[in-house]
């Protein structure tokens, strides 16, 4: 799962609006429910009626957590006292009447959360989803013993994705979860056959064309190469294509754009504009009724797999296209060839590289972590089922009709485009060690993982003031509709340690000491978010349901309180041992995006993302020398105690 990505000036004028806006007729209130449910006694939703509810915390309680949060968050102690009287002025006035009607909320309806957290923290966002929203992974190299062409990675990547959602369309798909039990499955019917809508009104939704009762051996693909929008049909007579039926297909594609010097309109662009931009260039779009007929054939298809060009050679290049397109001669190529409204796009290179790209409006990245797995697990077998057949199948060219008004915002769109690119820098470490060696010394990867980058960004930042929180995304998906919930890494803990660390006066002993302190208080703030007792979600909440006649408390504007949910640090961690690429964008201008793993066993993998006028090199290599010293610290206390 990933953190919210919304900038926190955004976040703030929405939630701080009682209501929203009524939304115009073109979207639909119940639009959730044009995702069909699962087959009857199908096993992958099967837990879905037995999960809880989203609980309320207890306002005591998230007011006791929500001061601890903000003393480290504090620039002294008059500003610490001063926020801590406001909370405690909220808790006696309007605090407990704001409870009351969440608690009514919680109770009529199934999900408290759920449409604030849709529309707050994405649909109703208006800058670009490329860094902004979307998120990227890259994939190892195609197995050895498949053919080692573009098109075959591609065909196979089809028909691997093809036969997964045909295995979640009949319910077979494993439900996941812990120990203590299964997660919601519900954002899964938002994987396959729907897209992202722009909104006129400054809200999106998402459309499912998904259909009631479907087994998964119907449907179609859309391929994409030099801008150009084909179909392929991936089932014929309730087969799904083999892979070599695929690859003729997307051979032949290949084999058009090698003979034909023809350049297409770069339509796909236009979804990485400004949301309100690419609401009014949709609308001068699908006026055509050709151009809405493509419109739905990609919103209808399956997935997305584009055709790209370059062949990224180091990590950092192969971060940076799959993340926001490569470009040259002034076009953004890569994102020309995109339709990045799309919850799953498959990139391949001319190189044979290939990555994936999220939209994360109404699905996390857990989910499409596993879709992503299980594809390439299968593939890597050379038991794989490849199919059969003869189908002699052409793709189909689906070339629109560009007016004059859409001709001129391909432009507009490009050059908003490479501002955004150059606007961008990436950096990226693998650490010489992993999971194996800090296990070893009885810690938490994620903890760990956490306490580096803490001690990097104050060893980057010096003495000044801290600017915001850190973030760290936990999925509460234990809960009916559950998503994600703030884990609020700054802690007293967490700063006693990185002071001590750079403190001449202090000895290993003591540092091991105070990290075993941060890292068991990290654990356990992550236990609570994961059980739904955090503090941001639950003053989302409370905030939303303040009456626009009524006067908002002063907690909500002091300072403090502003700057803890100011996520300088925007921190999340997937793992599959297919990804040697991944990551998002930061989500404040003067912030960082942190994505790492912690998976491997002998190494860990940080990608840092910011605007260029950030420290970003510096960074991350404060966070190559944290990572470095904590090792050390561990390998000396080792030392030390084998000695006595």
């Amino acid at each position: 799962m990933f953190p919210t990505w919304r900038s926190n000036s955004f976040l703030r004028k929405f939630f701080d609006s009682a209501r929203m806006q009524p939304a115009r007729q073109r979207r639909n209130a119940h639009w959730k429910t044009s995702a069909p449910t699962a087959l009857p006694g199908s096993e992958t939703f099967a837990a879905q009626s037995t999960l809880p509810k989203l609980p309320v915390p207890a306002l005591e309680a998230t007011l006791a957590r929500l001061k601890e949060s903000l003393k480290p968050i504090a620039w002294n102690e008059t500003e610490y006292h001063a926020v801590v009287s406001k909370i405690d002025e909220f808790g006696a006035e309007t605090g407990p009447l704001l409870q009351e009607r969440l608690l009514r909320r919680q109770a009529e309806t199934d999900h408290w959360l759920e449409r604030w957290w849709d529309d707050g923290a994405y649909l109703g966002y208006r800058d670009s989803l490329v860094v902004n929203v979307s998120y990227y992974y890259g994939f190892d190299d195609h197995p050895s013993h498949l053919r080692q062409t573009p098109a075959a990675r591609a065909a196979a990547l089809a028909r691997g994705a093809m036969l997964f959602r045909k295995k979640l369309k009949q319910g077979k798909v494993t439900p996941e979860g812990t120990k203590e039990g299964p997660f919601c499955m519900d954002t899964y019917r938002w994987m396959f056959d729907c897209c992202r809508i722009p909104g006129s009104d400054g809200l999106d939704w998402s459309k499912s064309f998904a259909v009631e009762g479907d087994t998964g051996d119907s449907g179609h693909i859309v391929v994409m190469r030099k801008n150009r929008v084909w179909k392929i049909n991936a089932a014929v007579n309730g087969r799904i294509l083999s892979t070599d039926e695929f690859e003729r297909q997307i051979f032949q594609i290949e084999h058009i754009y090698k003979n034909s010097t023809h350049l297409y309109p770069g339509v796909g662009i236009l979804t990485a504009s400004n949301r309100d931009v690419w609401a009014k260039d949709y609308s001068e779009l699908a006026n055509s009724e050709h151009n809405s007929n493509i419109l739905e054939t990609i919103h209808s298809s399956a997935f997305i797999i584009c055709l790209e060009e370059g062949a990224p050679l180091s990590p950092e290049q192969k971060s940076c296209v799959l993340w926001h397109g490569h470009f040259y001669n002034g076009q953004a190529i890569g994102l020309q060839n995109r339709w990045v409204d799309k919850p799953c796009q498959f990139m391949v290179y001319d190189n044979m590289y290939a990555g994936f790209m999220g939209e994360h409006s109404i699905m996390d990245g857990t989910p499409t972590v596993r879709l992503c797995d299980e594809v390439l697990d299968a593939l890597a077998s050379p038991s794989f089922d490849h199919g059969s057949g003869l189908s002699h199948s052409l793709p189909i060219p689906l070339d629109w009709e560009v007016s004059p008004t859409t001709a001129q915002a391909i432009v507009t769109a490009n050059a908003a485009a490479l501002d955004l690119i150059n606007s961008q820098v990436l950096s990226y470490h693998l650490t010489s060690y992993g999971k194996d060696e800090i296990k070893r010394f009885g810690v938490s990867p994620d903890s760990w993982a956490q306490m580096i980058i803490q001690l990097a960004y104050r060893r980057m930042m010096g003495n000044e003031y801290r600017k915001g929180g850190t973030y760290e995304a936990a999925t509460t998906r234990k809960f009916y509709k559950g998503r994600t919930e703030a884990i609020r890494v700054v802690t007293s803990e967490s700063d006693a340690w990185v002071e001590s660390m750079d403190d001449p006066h202090t000895n290993n002993v003591n540092r091991k000491e105070l990290f075993d302190l941060a890292t068991k208080k990290h654990i356990s703030l992550a236990k609570l978010c994961g059980t739904g007792q955090g503090i941001d979600r639950h003053l989302l909440g409370l905030k939303k349901l303040l009456a626009e006649s009524e006067e908002a408390p002063a907690l909500f504007s002091d300072p403090v309180f502003a700057r803890s949910s100011y996520w300088i640090l925007s921190t999340s961690a997937i793992f599959s041992k297919h990804f040697n690429e991944y990551g998002w964008g930061e989500v404040v201008p003067d912030g960082f995006g942190v994505a790492y793993m912690t998976g491997h066993n002998d190494r860990l993998q940080y990608t840092v993302t910011s605007r260029k006028e950030m420290p970003n090199s510096k960074f991350i290599a404060e966070i190559a020398s944290a990572a470095r010293d904590l090792y050390k610290l561990h390998i000396n206390v080792d030392a030390s105690k084998s000695k006595l």
